[in-house]
């Protein structure tokens, strides 16, 4: 290389150093002076009125200090607007009607946005049925030539579909009596009795900050306690019923009492170790269902216990013609006591300090590593619940490995549907409960695909999960009166251009 070359190459470079920063002062410089332009082209001016005293006459050495202190506060003003209008900060005024602030404040309340939610969902759920219709798809061949053979046809797949959906959920009108038309709704909530446990047992975790998706293991290692109690064990009715019940709460209970002392004592994330929990439980459970001596029955073959003997059966509500089962209302008293633990009791207000600030919990004097333990056990045991549920009250003739039924992922969505409240989880776990009764109906009668009810659920959820959005679907103004508009900014390429 040459010598006089590397000579010249530190010159160069501060050369084009000094260059660059001369171009970008420039355009900094051209960039301001369009941003004054611009200012001063929107200024307006004062028009004197005729009755106005004439102002005094500021004198020449003031004048231009005056000007420029002027046109500095002009400048801040006009600055403050536009950021006050780009930021949508519009405020309602001081003399709104009562009416409206009453009205505003229940369209954002949480019962309103659900009820919203839920229809906007069976509107995407009744396009997506037209869509897969088959009598739809014919007639929109020749739709410009007959249009109301399309538009009938939509009509007919979609209302078709959800009054077989209600029929098979609520009441059927095609039975003859009042007694066998109700069926569906005994069926609905059946379905949601182990759906509404289990949210309780997801939902009392959120509430203390923890996520709980162990309810699978949960509840098998429940359904394996009670059930092994429930054929084993000869005894009187009201000490057999009781005392199942008891043994799947309580396994349960240890069964997530486990991923809290893991999480106090380590600092484990729950998720990882329920996770892996469910796993743990699902091969236990399966190796005792196929080993003679454990789970397995006396002289099978096949991966199941013994059926319950009768008085370890939780008895039918409404007769032997009807699924219900008093699990039922045993679920009703579960939604009532964690009611009342979360907000009338101070454990219910430790979990929930520790849900909303670990780090100010602690401060306060609350143990935050023993309120892990104790709400997880907590939440283990509603979740268990739920399979003490079924081994007992659905499916009494044996335990099999399958019996979660995949309740135990369906009871994160009833939690987050029901905004982790009891009495909302309830709400939710009768509503999917007769999406459950529903949907079988509603494949039967019109052969849409049980997919479609999934969808709608999924989509619940998610519009749940954002109620901005349903607010922009029906022009719902916020909580507090503002209108969010989409800031303003300002193109810096296109003004120096």
């Amino acid at each position: 290389m040459n010598p006089e070359n590397e000579a010249e190459q530190p010159a160069t470079r501060a050369e084009r150093r000094r260059q660059e920063a001369e171009h970008t002062e420039a355009h900094n410089r051209h960039v301001e002076e369009v941003e004054d332009a611009i200012l001063a082209a929107t200024e307006t001016e004062a028009v004197p009125s005729d009755s106005a005293s004439a102002p005094v006459e500021p004198s020449p050495e003031a004048a231009p200090a005056a000007q420029a202190e002027a046109k500095a506060a002009t400048k801040a003003q006009q600055k403050a607007a536009a950021k006050a209008v780009a930021e949508g900060e519009a405020k309602p005024s001081a003399d709104e009607p009562a009416t409206n602030r009453v009205l505003r404040e229940i369209m954002n309340g949480p019962i309103v946005l659900t009820l919203l939610a839920v229809l906007v969902s069976f509107i995407i759920g009744g396009i997506l049925i037209a869509l897969t219709n088959s009598d739809v798809q014919e007639t929109a061949g020749y739709f410009f030539a007959q249009p109301g053979d399309f538009f009938g046809a939509v009509w007919s797949s979609v209302s078709g579909a959800y009054s077989s959906l209600f029929q098979g959920a609520i009441y059927n009108f095609g039975r003859d009596d009042f007694a066998s038309g109700i069926r569906p709704l005994t069926d609905t909530l059946t379905y949601a009795t182990p759906l509404i446990a289990a949210g309780l047992g997801v939902g009392l975790a959120f509430r203390v900050g923890l996520f709980n998706i162990g309810g699978r293991g949960q509840m098998l290692v429940a359904a394996a306690a009670a059930g092994w109690v429930g054929f084993s064990f000869p005894m009187p009715m009201w000490i057999h019923l009781p005392v199942a019940i008891l043994a799947g709460l309580a396994a349960g209970a240890i069964w997530g009492g486990i991923v809290g002392f893991l999480k106090a004592r380590t600092g484990a994330h729950e998720v990882i170790l329920t996770i892996m929990l469910n796993y743990i439980a699902f091969y236990l459970i399966s190796f005792m269902l196929r080993t003679q001596g454990l789970l397995q029955a006396p002289g099978s073959v096949n991966p199941k216990s013994p059926p319950m003997l009768e008085t370890a059966v939780l008895p039918a509500i409404l007769g032997p013609n009807y699924k219900l089962h008093a699990g039922f209302i045993i679920v009703v008293l579960a939604t009532a006591g964690v009611w009342w633990l979360l907000n009338r009791s101070s454990t219910g207000f430790r979990f929930r300090a520790v849900g909303t600030n670990p780090n100010a919990a602690l401060v306060a004097g609350v143990n935050v590593k023993s309120t892990y333990v104790w709400a997880m056990a907590l939440a283990g045991g509603l979740v268990g619940l739920a399979g003490v549920m079924q081994i007992l009250g659905t499916t009494p003739d044996g335990l099999t490995s399958g019996i979660d039924a995949g309740i135990g992922f369906d009871a994160i969505t009833v939690a987050l549907l029901g905004r982790s409240r009891p009495w909302g989880i309830f709400a939710a776990g009768i509503l999917f409960g007769a999406f459950k009764a529903g949907g079988f109906a509603m494949q039967a009668a019109e052969g849409v695909s049980v997919d479609i009810v999934g969808v709608v659920q999924s989509l619940i959820v998610l519009f749940i999960a954002a109620p901005p959005l349903i607010r922009a679907i029906f022009f719902i103004p916020s909580a507090d009166g503002k209108l969010k508009r989409r800031p303003l900014r300002r193109n810096s390429k296109a003004v120096s251009a």
